[in-house]
């Protein structure tokens, strides 16, 4: 693996940094190091945010992520703000409502993140997590016994199986995509 750089945006509110937290605790799970931050506006909602996240099977000497393997972005707004200094080499997952036709990668994903959240889970407030499924089906930086073991840990009690299903559908979208 070496290292593997993760920055994830979307607007204030949409549970970014948790998913980042969330990345990074999976990652520790499987016995990687990890290493998460995170950047938001004055607002607490609505305005552009972002977490990083480090995963590397080696020490990690420098916590913030220089030049992104993978870009997720769920709003044009944080994709024009953050797609920038990503690898030629990395991979671009972005929602569906997102123009990222001159994304400068190698892979480009468009999947409805945010729908999937809103009609086949039925919650828009859970699209943080379908976008974690999403991406690790994708990228397979982590394994999915721990993915799914970090987001039962860090969800509000009683919402366990909200997530689960929203983990789920994240994988689900991925499965015509190669």
């Amino acid at each position: 693996m070496a290292c593997t750089e993760v920055r994830l945006s979307g607007s204030g509110g949409q549970g970014l940094l948790l998913c980042g937290i969330v990345l990074a605790e999976a990652a520790i799970l499987d016995g990687l190091n990890a290493v998460q931050t995170q950047s938001y506006g004055p607002e607490a909602r609505g305005g552009a945010s972002k977490s990083e996240v480090i995963i590397s099977d080696a020490k990690i000497f420098y916590p913030k992520v220089r030049k992104p393997d993978v870009f997720l972005a769920l709003t044009q707004e944080a994709y024009d703000k953050y797609v920038g200094n990503l690898k030629e080499s990395g991979i671009i997952i972005v929602d569906e409502t997102v123009n990222a036709d001159e994304a400068p990668c190698r892979e480009k994903y468009s999947v409805p993140i945010l729908r999937t959240a809103r009609e086949a889970v039925g919650k828009a407030m859970v699209a943080n997590i379908v976008a974690l499924g999403t991406i690790n089906a994708i990228t397979g930086l982590v394994s999915e016994a721990s993915l799914e073991k970090a987001v039962l840990n860090r969800v509000p009690p009683g919402t366990e199986e909200l997530n689960r299903r929203a983990l789920d559908e994240g994988r689900k979208i991925c499965q015509n995509l190669r």
